[in-house]
């Protein structure tokens, strides 16, 4: 009867392993797959002058500087907006969170992370926007804010509680309040958790198109109205040249916008971990 339990447990092992192993190699190959599809149909159209200068109407050959502006302003309005409140929100419901309001809270994370990006859209088109009279780039950050929100809280929350609770128990036996122990110990040992977290949600949210085409729109102008005026942004900038456009450079310059995006959301990810690991060390 051992051998033949230990002979089931090491068959149940094997599997297991080449699961998992098949798995990683497939969302590998797949990453992989998309990596080189964009890299292989945009370098053709990325040069000095195609990222410094901005878009041209429609039909004409342009550049996607000011759409990679918008982008940035939009994104890091979001995650101002984002980042510092589900943050607190994590840490509350991993430290005090047991009554119904951390339940209802929990509900809410849950149900807006399933929530369509194109719902969140339309609620900040009919409150901010409509009310407002424009489109703006503040619009677009609000919607993409309150996309990031769920996923950072929710990430925080499980990050934090990985944490041992040994931690939390020496640092009050050295005399620290529990508020400075969860700042100065509990958060500070989670911090790569909570950084890769918090770059998963910049990450998903650097390529939503259907918020902002109902909250930034889109300009062929320079960044000068960030709170007044419609905001060029490069998602929305890649579905207008891709899909509705008939003119073969237009095309060209949308596969040169999708590479740019995946290299900006590279960029963040690799110089983020590369300083977060010498602050560590």
């Amino acid at each position: 009867m051992k051998r033949k339990s230990l002979r089931k447990r090491k068959i149940l092992d094997f599997l297991s392993r080449a699961f998992s192993f098949c798995a990683v190699l497939v969302a590998v190959a797949a990453m992989a797959g998309i990596l080189w599809t964009v890299a292989l149909h945009g370098w053709h159209a990325l040069s000095l002058d195609f990222l410094l200068h901005r878009s041209a109407p429609f039909g004409s050959p342009g550049g996607i500087g000011n759409a990679i502006l918008g982008t940035i302003a939009i994104t890091l309005g979001a995650s101002l907006v984002a980042i510092p409140l589900a943050l607190l929100a994590g840490i509350y419901l991993s430290e005090y969170g047991h009554g119904r309001l951390a339940l209802c809270l929990r509900f809410a994370a849950n149900v807006l992370m399933g929530v369509p990006s194109v719902l969140v859209g339309l609620f900040i088109y009919t409150v901010v926007v409509v009310p407002a009279g424009h489109f703006s780039g503040m619009a677009g950050s609000l919607a993409l804010a309150i996309l990031m929100f769920p996923m950072i809280l929710r990430t925080t929350e499980e990050i934090l509680r990985m944490v041992p609770s040994s931690l939390r128990e020496a640092a009050l036996a050295l005399g620290m309040s529990r508020q400075r122990a969860i700042l100065g110990i509990v958060c500070r040992s989670a911090a790569p958790g909570l950084l890769t977290g918090i770059l998963m949600a910049v990450a998903r949210v650097s390529g939503e198109t259907a918020p902002l085409l109902f909250t930034a729109l889109f300009a062929d102008s320079w960044l000068s109205g960030y709170f007044t005026q419609p905001t060029p942004s490069l998602p929305v900038l890649i579905t207008e040249y891709t899909t509705n456009s008939p003119f073969p450079a237009m095309h060209a310059a949308g596969w040169g916008a999708s590479l740019a995006v995946m290299a900006l959301v590279l960029a963040i990810n690799l110089s983020t971990r590369i300083f977060l690991r010498r602050k560590v060390r």
